[in-house]
This record gives C-alpha cells, sequence and structure tokens, in this order.
C-alpha cells in the first residue's frame, strides 16, 4: 500500500509538472512574422536544439571583378558601396592614389555600374576635371573632406519624391556629417547647407538607410569606445524621420562578445528579409603583424601599410542599440599569399546583393596599399550565411511560440541521399495539432531554395494563420538555411 502511494504521488507530481510546463509554454512571448522570411543568423526565435547546430557558411571566392587602376583612384581607394537598383548594379567608391591623404583634395568619389553584378564598366561621365580630364567616372571631386567616406543609399521610404531617390551621408569629424540627394544616383548635390550629424568620429563609412520595420531612417556611424584606457573603433547608431534630424548617437552593444576594433560595420536590411539587418565588418588588427619587411617590399605595399591585419565578420541586428556576433570567427578569412596580409585588407563592401536565382554575392576589397588594389566578389546560396545543421544521427530545432499569414510553409534547405527534414507544427504550448503531427509529414529530400512542407492531408496550413504554433524541424544529414509563409 505504502509503494502503491508513493506511486500516485510521483505520478500526480509528473503530470503537475508538465501542467506547468505547458501553461509556461503557452504564455510565452509570441512574435508574428506574418509572411516575413526568416534567417539563423541569431536565436530569436528558436526555442530549443538537440543535436542541430548552427554553422557559419563559407563564402565561395569568385572574380576579380574591378580593379582601381586609374590615376585617380589607385591603392587607397575604398569604402565600397554596392546597390542593386531595378536592373543595374550601381558601386561607388573612394579614389585615392596617395597615402595619408584622406580628407583631402586628392580624394574623389567614383562610380561603376554593372547588368549582372558580375561584369562591370566605369562610364566617362564628364562631370568633373580631375588630373587634367573630364573622361572619367567621377561623381564628386574637388570637394574635401566630403569624398573621404560618401556612403550613398537608395532611398525605400513610401512617398520618397523622385528627386531624392538617392541619398547619401559624407563627411569626416573635422565637418560633421553633410546630406546629399540625387535623382540618377550619378548627379549629386547636397541636401543641407549645415552638417546634419556632428557628435562622431566619422572616420570610417557612416551609412545610412530607411528602415521599414522601424519606420525611421537608421545610421551607423563610426566613433571611439575607451575600453582599459585606449580607443576601440566601434559602432554607433542614430535615427531621423527626414534624413536631416538626426538623434544623438548611442552606442551599440554586442552582447558578450569580446571588444573588437570594427573598422566598418557595413549593416543593411537583408535583401529578402528587411526586418533583419545584417552586417559584413572588416575586423581590425592594429598592431599585429604578419609580413616581414622583405616580405612587404616583394608585394610592393606601401611602407606605411603592412603591420596591421584585418578579415571580416558577420553581425546582424533586429533594430535597436544591440547587434547579435552568433559568431566571433571570421566568415572571409585572408586568402593564400603575402598579399592579403596587409593593412585594411579584406574589407567588405556595402550591402549583400542577389547575383542569381539560388546565389548572392557581396564584394571585398583586396590589395589595399598595393598596386594591384582591386574588388573581388564572393557569393553564396540564397538565404546561405547560416545553417541549422542535423547530422546523420539526426537532431530537432523547435521555435518559439510565432504567428504566421498565408497557405504554406517554404523551406530554403539542403539534404544528402540519406538525409531528410520534416516540419511537426505544435500548439504554443508544444502540443502536436491534428494533421500536422510528425508523423503525418512528408520527408523534403532535396536541394532548393524554396520548397513547400507537406503533410498527407497536403500542404494548406492557412487554417492555422492567426494562431499561436511553433514549428519543430526534424532533421538527419540536412541543413536548413531559412523559412517563411506564403
Amino acid at each position: 500500500m505504502k509503494h502503491l502511494i508513493l506511486f500516485c504521488i510521483a505520478l500526480l507530481a509528473l503530470v503537475s509538472g508538465r501542467r506547468w510546463a505547458a501553461a509556461d509554454a503557452a504564455q510565452s512571448p509570441i512574435t508574428n512574422i506574418g509572411a516575413r522570411l526568416e534567417l539563423f543568423v541569431d536565436r530569436q526565435l528558436v526555442e530549443s536544439t538537440r543535436g542541430v547546430t548552427f554553422e557559419l557558411q563559407r563564402p565561395l571566392a569568385a572574380e576579380k571583378v574591378l580593379t582601381f587602376d586609374k590615376p585617380w583612384e589607385g591603392a587607397f581607394a575604398g569604402y565600397c558601396t554596392v546597390i542593386k537598383d531595378g536592373a543595374v548594379y550601381r558601386l561607388y567608391y573612394r579614389g585615392l592614389p596617395v597615402a595619408k591623404a584622406d580628407g583631402s583634395e586628392s580624394e574623389t568619389t567614383c562610380y561603376a555600374e554593372s547588368r549582372d553584378g558580375i561584369h562591370w564598366i566605369k562610364p566617362d561621365l564628364g562631370l568633373f576635371e580631375v588630373m587634367g580630364t573630364r573622361q572619367n567616372n567621377v561623381i564628386l571631386a574637388n570637394s574635401a573632406p566630403l569624398s573621404h567616406n560618401f556612403s550613398p543609399l537608395l532611398d525605400t521610404r513610401p512617398g520618397v519624391v523622385a528627386t531624392e531617390r538617392f541619398k547619401a551621408l559624407a563627411g569626416t569629424s573635422r565637418s560633421g556629417l553633410f546630406a546629399f540627394v540625387s535623382a540618377d544616383g550619378i548627379r549629386w548635390h547636397q541636401f543641407s547647407e549645415q552638417p546634419v550629424m556632428t557628435k562622431g568620429a566619422f572616420d570610417s563609412q557612416n551609412l545610412a538607410f530607411w528602415s521599414e520595420s522601424e519606420g525611421q531612417y537608421v545610421c551607423y556611424l563610426r566613433v571611439f569606445k575607451t575600453i582599459g584606457g585606449k580607443g576601440v573603433r566601434w559602432v554607433a547608431r542614430a535615427t531621423s524621420k527626414d534624413f536631416l534630424h538626426w538623434s544623438e548617437p548611442v552606442e551599440m552593444s554586442f552582447g558578450d562578445a569580446p571588444p573588437e576594433h570594427l573598422y566598418t560595420n557595413q549593416t543593411h536590411p537583408y535583401f529578402r528579409a528587411p526586418h533583419i539587418y545584417l552586417g559584413i565588418a572588416a575586423r581590425f588588427m592594429p598592431g599585429r603583424q604578419v609580413l616581414s619587411d622583405a616580405q612587404a617590399r616583394a608585394v610592393n605595399v606601401d611602407p606605411g601599410y603592412f603591420k596591421d591585419i584585418s578579415d571580416s565578420v558577420l553581425l546582424s541586428s533586429r533594430g535597436g542599440t544591440r547587434y547579435d556576433r552568433m559568431f566571433l570567427e571570421a566568415l572571409i578569412k585572408p586568402e593564400i599569399g603575402w598579399e592579403n596580409w596587409t593593412s585594411r585588407t579584406n574589407y567588405p563592401a556595402l550591402n549583400i546583393v542577389p547575383t542569381g536565382q539560388h546565389e548572392m554575392s557581396f564584394y571585398v576589397q583586396k590589395n589595399y596599399g598595393q598596386p594591384t588594389h582591386h574588388l573581388q566578389r564572393y557569393t553564396l546560396r540564397t538565404d546561405g550565411l547560416v545553417a541549422a545543421r542535423a547530422p546523420y544521427t539526426g537532431g530537432e530545432l523547435v521555435t518559439k511560440p510565432l504567428k504566421f499569414a498565408g497557405k504554406k510553409l517554404l523551406l530554403n534547405f539542403a539534404t544528402s541521399a540519406a538525409g531528410g527534414v520534416r516540419v511537426e507544427i505544435q500548439d504554443a504550448a508544444g502540443r502536436p495539432l491534428p494533421g500536422f503531427a510528425l508523423t503525418d509529414a512528408v520527408e523534403l529530400i532535396g536541394n532548393e531554395i524554396e520548397r513547400a512542407v507537406a503533410w498527407r492531408a497536403g500542404e494548406d496550413v492557412s487554417a492555422l494563420a492567426g494562431q499561436a504554433v511553433r514549428l519543430r524541424f526534424v532533421m538527419k544529414d540536412a541543413e536548413l538555411f531559412s523559412y517563411r509563409f506564403r
């Protein structure tokens, strides 16, 4: 009898515990993702994993797309921005042929364009006379120090007037940041007679964009943060409703990540999920020297530019003053060759852009301070920065409670021939919903950017739209890159 009583007490405790757990789960915050695409660059929608790891993907080095070989460009060109404007890709960058002339009349702002993001031309624009000729690709000259870090954007704000479709910020700590506008992205004029922002170091690319999710302009700018008595290159953020009046900059936080010099942050809304801001930042390691004097002479690097090194790291944010650094490891490591280990090389251009049906690209400066200075393209599968990966032995990932809009659940995934992905839809408490349990799920096998999930009854999930649900991904030898409802 005593054993029976103890068993009943234990059973009651177990049932009560499950009820409490279910109640807690049901009360978890619910995120309405609507039909948004979601990536795995952070864990904000991930409740739990078992056997699944998050893996930073390795971009593939593609071709050299542009050499900085014009007399007004040179070994110290930089601060590149790539904008996809309909069928045209536009590239902006600083021209600087001589060292240590930042903020001087030697700087220009240059322009190139492409129809595919791969083959680029430098048009003869005839806008400014530089070095005795108007046959050049210069869009801003004789305007020190505004060509030091001229950073343009394509303004996606609803209702923006055609004459202000392109905007830019430019300037240094001495001048402050000035606003520019343009109708065509080539012919620019100042939008403000006075600087629109004066608090900041600004000695880097100070970029801005219209945030669809926040309903305002956002600027990520260079500041210095004092840590341990030393100045560390840091990122701050300011906001504006009209691009002219900006809030006081606020320093960004990086969670538990150790402080590192981020020379550029290159933050911008991801083109398939604009509520997620992605940055492929230049991580700068001052005083960390690889090359000897003889090796530096062998690659003909400027003597002042081989005693530091740098690489590229991934940042993400969903707005506000926090970055997620899910990975401290480099996204782009310096390649083999002494020329890749000089100061301020491996600096990424601003923006990730689509360059094919299954491909996206970003661009990285190579061989800074050398006669061979150029811009190289790197590619990834669409959405393919981070994968939620399960091994052959299997694993699963469960989301936090969310609400969606749409009729189908679409996945970007890859499996081996032996692998697969199945999806269970649960209620907010984690209970399988009838018809959408794991036993009802049709296994997905393949490698696709967008494929609908199916169960025995079919693909239609519209009956669950607007309800709080969880997604349970059960995978074997598979990678999941993104998901969305439509």
